[in-house]
């Protein structure tokens, strides 16, 4: 969502860091070019004017750090200024009340109510350890109800049973009650929505709110619709009373306005964004992060709390005591371009890493294959049991098959083999030295240290470090920029912040100019 954003803001600043002073034109200069990235966001005019004048005011009258040149300085004024934009620190969902705690979802019809509801249970169910009952409030919509009770079989969560012919309110009061009873800890509203916002739509709100008195009331708005989810946010607020946004398809091509307008405009925060579709795809919002993300400079510090949600901790001490023995077959790395997987893929992971933003033109150029992880685990899923534990014995007439059976070319199949070598020469050299895996080896890379493994340390290789300790690093400026050496060697040269050594490279990243 903030990609674009992202890329001309960090043009922007470049452009005053190379610099060795900086004089009250050259920040005016700047600002002109801030102003006008921030309203093609489609930023809401008024927050773009107090964030201009908020930066100008800092930068020009600031002293500068001995330790920073004056650009640098820019930058972090502009960073803290951001921050304060989105919220200054992030807020999650409340349940500091008597149980059942009501949550009701508000917003427009077709905003993701329903799928965010679930999400939601799911999360806190998951997460939280709660028990939460689910109930869809809507009746104007057809299949509205059986929408939600899917939702809820497929996120192992209950539903309350559908009663034909009752209203809203009537659901909304059998919901509370059967959540009393039944002991629950949390109960859901999912509320009908309307294309519009509209007299009847308000009042409906408002009827349910005082039948239920809701500890939260979150509005869901589609982060594509720009300025108008700021209006309606606001238009909620005034009838109802809302005590939190959560965004939703923020992994769309939207421009990010929503999301940097809300907050001030309205003065609510945005607890949650939905980065996928999936049950899963569902976020915290952490201004700072989300204030990193845009200026380019990463966010490690949710690479590894994604890594320690999304990797299965058994299979994770198994490799790495085969590891340590100096075991590594296509089996153990076929878990490991799982684990990436999960992780969100080669996107998702190179997009939290520092400096990436700044080279995504660049990266674009490189067609990186963004189906590589797909096509290698078909070509190790197309070998047999004795092919994967012994690579060794895959011959030319092997490879054909394997080909054949995965719907690839025997090149890559040459080009998987020789990458397995390679980690299986590097695992093996490190015989019993702790710190083995893929990610447990990027993390290494990124300064985070080596812990890992049964002995102790966070599952599937990952640092033994609590995420706010990495926090903390990051504002510092202690974390390295650009790649760590393991994802670096294989990306084409001429990238600014790369390195070599390390892992042999991730799968289907280019090795250069001229080269496959």
């Amino acid at each position: 969502m903030f990609e674009s954003l992202s890329s001309r803001l960090s043009g922007i600043l470049d452009g005053l860091t190379r610099r060795g002073a900086l004089s009250e034109a050259d920040v005016a200069a700047a600002l002109r070019e801030v102003r006008r990235a921030l309203l093609e966001a489609d930023v809401a005019l008024d927050v773009v004017r107090e964030f201009t004048d908020k930066v100008r005011e800092r930068a020009v009258g600031a002293a500068v750090v001995k330790s920073v040149t004056p650009g640098q300085m820019v930058v972090k004024i502009v960073n803290d200024a951001l921050v304060e934009t989105l919220g200054g620190s992030g807020e999650g969902i409340s349940l500091n009340a008597a149980p059942p705690v009501p949550i009701m979802m508000v917003g427009l019809q077709g905003s993701g109510k329903t799928t965010t509801s679930a999400k939601i249970a799911k999360r806190l169910t998951e997460k939280s350890k709660k028990k939460v009952l689910m109930a869809s409030l809507d009746t104007r919509r057809p299949a509205a109800q059986e929408q939600l009770k899917i939702l809820g079989e497929q996120a192992s969560v209950a539903t309350l049973p559908i009663v034909a012919g009752q209203d809203p309110v009537q659901i909304a009061k059998r919901a509370m009650e059967a959540g009393r009873l039944g002991g629950y800890d949390v109960v859901i509203l999912d509320t009908a929505g309307r294309l519009h916002v509209d007299e009847g739509l308000m009042r409906e709100m408002a009827d349910i709110k005082a039948a239920t008195n809701p500890h939260e009331v979150l509005l869901v708005a589609d982060a594509l619709t720009g300025q108008d989810a700021v209006n309606l946010a606001r238009s909620f607020d005034e009838r109802v009373g809302v005590t939190g946004i959560v965004l939703t398809r923020t992994d769309g091509d939207g421009r990010g306005g929503a999301a940097l307008s809300m907050r001030a405009v309205t003065g609510k925060p945005i607890k949650l964004v939905g980065t996928s579709e999936k049950l899963d795809g569902l976020e915290d919002f952490h201004p700072e992060r989300v204030a990193s993300r845009i200026l380019g400079m990463g966010d490690v510090v949710s690479l590894v709390e994604r890594a320690a949600e999304t990797i299965d901790k058994e299979k994770a001490e198994a490799i790495a005591e085969r590891m340590r023995k100096g075991q590594f077959d296509l089996n153990d790395l076929a878990e490991q371009l799982r684990q990436m997987e999960r992780m969100g893929g080669m996107s998702g992971v190179l997009g939290m890493l520092p400096g990436i933003g700044k080279m995504k033109k660049q990266l674009d150029a490189a067609n990186i294959d963004k189906t590589v992880f797909q096509r290698q685990l078909a070509i190790i899923s197309s070998m047999t049991p004795t092919e994967r534990r012994k690579p060794d014995v895959l011959k030319a007439s092997r490879k054909k098959r394997v080909a054949a059976g995965s719907g690839t070319k025997v090149e890559e199949i040459n080009r998987l083999l020789k990458m397995h070598r390679q980690m299986a020469d590097m695992m093996k050299a490190m015989g019993g030295k702790k710190g083995a895996g893929l990610m447990g080896k990027m993390m290494g890379a990124l300064g985070a240290g080596p812990g890992f493994g049964p002995g102790g340390g966070m599952p599937g290789g990952m640092p033994d470090i609590d995420p706010k300790v990495l926090e903390q690093m990051q504002k510092s400026g202690q974390l390295p920029k650009g790649l760590p050496p393991g994802l670096a060697q294989g990306l084409p040269k001429g990238l600014p912040g790369l390195g070599g050594g390390g892992l042999p490279g991730l799968p289907g990243l280019p090795k250069g100019p001229g080269k496959k």
